[in-house]
């Protein structure tokens, strides 16, 4: 960085030390907040300086001198850029743990679990809902207070590059990788180009003297992925972990028996499907880690309820709905329905709308999904907008979420169980 931006963010560090709440959305400032004037595709948030002000910001800093405020502005090269940069001025100050989390499917739910664990036993600050990008993470860094003793910082991403832009703000000390499966393939190009975008992580951790990697041991390109890491923590299913789990078959929420690792080791979640196994066990792992009490592990795990659509189970009079429609893409689809093709029900209905940005493999990826219904015997099965439109299938068929909802409310479904999912895009929840 050049030494007048650094003395520029050195500059604007002083003044966020007097205002520490920064905010990019005029609709959510406070009094008192910094307000990031970011530009986007359809808006120049420039422009967003003086409302700002009189909504109560401390200080707006704005890339377009025509927007200056006397006083109340700091007019800086770019802002997303010295959003980022601030953000990594604010870390350098921590001596801390910090837990990078990143994936295909799981990454939310294990970042809530492990937050969940540590915060039982230290001041723990994370990724707040799913603020995972080029805005969220600064956001999430610049949120660490001078108090905190650890952070989890989740990282999404959609292409390649992302994750290591992400390392360079975070610097993380360690590192988990949910897994790599078929998310975003329309920028990733190929499952092959998600393992080496979400290996970013791994390879940032690779390059520290101590760089801790958490690792699921049962997926071989995992293990692959990780060589090098001067501290590898093993969790799975098998007899070289650290941490050994399994399921414990049950009708509702998953249970989940550490075999190796936890004194008393069974653990009855609030999550619903199994596909969550991987998830309880990184949880488990890092808090024996960091030498976090085993009955309150197992507690904060127990205590832990998701929200936000993910996994969850709702008892509406007689029907049981599992919702997970928060996102949705080949490889967790294809989890979720054989889950609940296990479930113990004479009236499984599946209710999933399309998956988004797979590219060009879209089409042949929600063929898969019509393939692998059809090997399962449902009540019914209700397909929703997106590519599953553009196939010829035996299911019903709704071109979005408010048409499957209107059919839903009129068949007055009794003694059901009910699974919701699909992509972001479709919002499935409305459904309900």
């Amino acid at each position: 960085m050049p030494l007048h931006l650094l003395m520029m963010i050195e500059e604007l560090y002083k003044i966020y030390q007097q205002y520490p709440s920064v905010q990019t959305d005029t609709r959510k400032l406070k009094a008192g907040d910094i307000f990031f004037a970011l530009k986007g595709p359809n808006f120049n948030g420039n422009s967003f300086a003086k409302k700002a002000i009189e909504t109560g910001a401390a200080y707006v800093v704005i890339d377009e001198k025509e927007y200056e405020i006397e006083g109340k502005t700091i007019l800086v090269p770019d802002v997303l850029s010295s959003l980022q940069e601030l953000a990594l001025y604010h870390r350098k100050q921590f001596n801390i743990p910090i837990i990078a989390i990143t994936g295909s499917n799981g990454k939310t739910t294990t970042k809530e679990l492990v937050h969940a664990v540590l915060s039982s036993s230290f001041k723990t600050y994370t990724t707040e809902g799913n603020l995972n990008n080029h805005i969220g993470i600064p956001l999430s860094i610049l949120k660490i207070k001078p108090d905190a003793e650890m952070a989890v910082i989740e990282m999404g991403a959609n292409h390649l590059k992302e994750i290591a832009g992400y390392c360079q703000i975070a610097l993380p000390t360690h590192g988990l990788i949910t897994n790599c499966g078929k998310a975003h393939l329309e920028g990733f190009g190929s499952e092959e180009g998600v393992r080496k975008g979400k290996g970013e992580l791994f390879d940032f951790l690779r390059t520290l003297t101590h760089g801790f990697a958490f690792v699921m041991w049962d997926y071989d390109y995992l293990q692959e992925m990780s060589k090098g890491i001067s501290g590898i923590i093993k969790y799975g299913t098998k007899d070289n972990d650290h941490v050994i789990g399994k399921v414990i078959p049950s009708e509702t929420f998953l249970k989940v028996e550490i075999t190796q690792g936890l004194e008393d080791g069974v653990i009855t979640t609030q999550l619903v499907g199994e596909y969550n196994l991987p998830n309880v066990l990184a949880a488990v792992t890092i808090g024996k880690f960091f030498e976090v009490s085993e009955n309150k592990i197992k507690s904060a795990i127990e205590n832990y309820t998701p929200s936000n659509s993910r996994s969850q189970l709702i008892e509406k009079d007689s029907n049981k709905i599992i919702l997970d429609a928060y996102n949705a893409n080949p490889s967790s689809m294809k989890l979720a329905i054989e889950n609940f093709a296990k479930k113990k029900s004479e009236n499984k209905i599946l209710m999933l709308g399309a998956m988004a940005e797979l590219g060009k493999e879209s089409l042949r990826e929600h063929q898969q999904i019509i393939d692998q219904i059809k090997k399962y015997s449902w009540k019914e099965v209700a397909l929703v907008g997106g590519d599953f439109l553009k196939l010829s299938h035996p299911f019903l068929s709704f071109e979005n979420s408010l048409q499957a909802k209107e059919w839903f409310v009129r068949q007055h479904l009794q003694n059901s169980y009910i699974l919701v999912k699909g992509s972001r895009s479709m919002q499935m929840e409305k459904v309900l």
